[in-house]
């Protein structure tokens, strides 16, 4: 099956008020549990590489090139969406479109609201020659995870609705108290804020910082509006445990393959994948 963009999957899970997964990937490998994880639940998914690291896997046309052969080696018959998340410039939406990612993300929320809507409305504008979905961000989620480190601003009304009208984009992600990484203290999010930006822009919100967040935060945020949740540090914490396990069994002391060492990792992966599809309310949606 083709990748796909993200707008129509996320549409239908805004309206029977689901949500789909995003995952980072790490390694180009994370990428095998996870479309495992999503093909055995029969979940659309969202593979996403963080813009901080395209340069470590490889480049947009590597990263592109290993996802569609992937798909296609493994049989994958859900939808699959391959999303640069956090682009720091137009210029690298730009290149991620041209290598054959069909999402990306444009981040200018450490910008004024008028040059953040101008740098989205380039990216939107562009992408529709290529069929691909845009993100856009307004306020700035805070914490810190693949060298991204801020403090919260949460997003204000008036400005998500602008940049939804002037820009055009597909899905906001609208900054409402989640943050990047782990969470310090009980995780607050906004529901009052959250529900007038619902309202106020009709377009399928995004939250990131998804890791971490209590359950019932979660579905509330989903019948709020959120139809594209971010999970990036729980999987990297469930493969380090498992792999911190693995290498500190004295049973394990003479082991030295690779293969052996990151499969019960890979196991680690895709479990988490399933918990988060099974909360989301993504499987069996194919």
């Amino acid at each position: 099956m083709p990748l796909v963009s993200m707008k129509g999957i996320l549409q239908r899970a805004k309206e029977e008020q689901y949500a789909v997964g995003h995952y980072n990937l790490n390694s180009l490998q994370w990428a095998i549990p996870i479309l495992q994880a999503a093909e055995e639940e029969r979940a659309p998914v969202i593979l996403a590489s963080s813009d901080r690291l395209v340069d470590r896997l490889g480049g947009f046309r590597t990263i592109a090139a290993v996802i569609r052969e992937l798909v296609r080696e493994m049989s994958i018959t859900v939808p699959v969406v391959l999303h640069l998340d956090h682009a720091q410039s137009v210029d690298r939406c730009k290149r991620a479109m041209e290598a054959g990612y069909t999402s990306v993300m444009i981040d200018g929320s450490k910008y004024p609201i008028d040059e953040n809507i101008a740098m989205t409305r380039e990216v939107t504008e562009y992408a529709r020659a290529y069929g691909v979905s845009v993100e856009a961000e307004v306020g700035i989620v805070g914490g810190s995870e693949d060298g991204m480190e801020g403090s919260i601003r949460y997003a204000d009304p008036g400005e998500c609705l602008r940049m939804v009208k002037e820009a055009q984009i597909d899905a906001l992600a609208a900054a409402l108290g989640s943050v990047h990484g782990p969470y310090r203290g009980e995780p607050r999010l906004n529901f009052e804020r959250m529900k007038e930006i619902s309202e106020r822009t009709d377009v399928p919100l995004v939250l990131h910082g998804g890791s971490g967040l209590p359950d019932d935060q979660i579905q509330r945020a989903i019948r709020l509006g959120h139809a594209k949740i971010n999970v990036n540090t729980e999987c990297a914490q469930a493969w380090t445990d498992a792999v911190r396990d693995f290498l500190t069994d004295e049973n394990n002391a003479r082991v030295y393959e690779p293969q052996v060492i990151l499969k019960p990792a890979h196991e680690a992966i895709k479990r988490t994948v399933k918990e988060k599809i099974r909360l989301f309310g993504t499987g069996n949606r194919c």
